[in-house]
């Protein structure tokens, strides 16, 4: 009851935006990445009239904090008209540490926010862990970020010198 409480009215830095159903650690490195689709969909589903502690409030006896249960359906119901539904399901990631999953209940131009960042994410993700590669090879080797093609050719004739020699 106190951490609802203290959630609800006195939220500590990112908790302000819990009513989303987002958790986030202000320490991750996923958080630069995912902190601007927070702000967008905070903007979206936020009414300009209603407090966001009122919002906590709905999703904390709405919703349990949660967003698979159910605790009042008329808190509930009122929460999801002031949000317009807006929610941040989840984030994950795959096979590698840069491979970002972001699942949104949001209009269309914040999933494609949301798609860009995933994109965004795991193409510069991949091209750091290339140049990681081609510097273990050849550290004096010039690297021009942008292209992980153009990486994967440049780690390629790396590797096919290193063997030549």
């Amino acid at each position: 009851m106190t951490d609802d409480l203290r959630f609800i009215f006195f939220p500590s830095g990112f908790d302000k935006y819990g009513y989303l159903g987002v958790c986030l650690d202000k320490d991750s490195k996923y958080f630069n990445a995912l902190y601007p689709l927070v702000l967008a969909m905070d903007y979206e589903a936020k009414p300009k009239w209603c407090p966001r502690w009122f919002l906590r409030f709905l999703h904390v006896y709405g919703n349990y904090r949660s967003i698979v249960r159910v605790r009042n359906w008329t808190l509930h119901s009122l929460f999801k008209k002031l949000t317009k539904g807006i929610m941040f399901i989840d984030w994950k990631t795959k096979w590698y540490d840069y491979d970002l999953r972001i699942s949104v209940n949001a209009p269309q131009h914040l999933q494609d926010l949301a798609d860009d960042i995933e994109y965004g994410f795991a193409n510069r993700g991949r091209q750091q862990e290339l140049v990681r590669e081609i510097h273990m090879i050849d550290p004096d080797a010039p690297i021009i970020w942008g292209s992980i093609k153009r990486l994967e050719e440049q780690l390629n004739k790396i590797k096919n010198k290193a063997v030549d020699l």
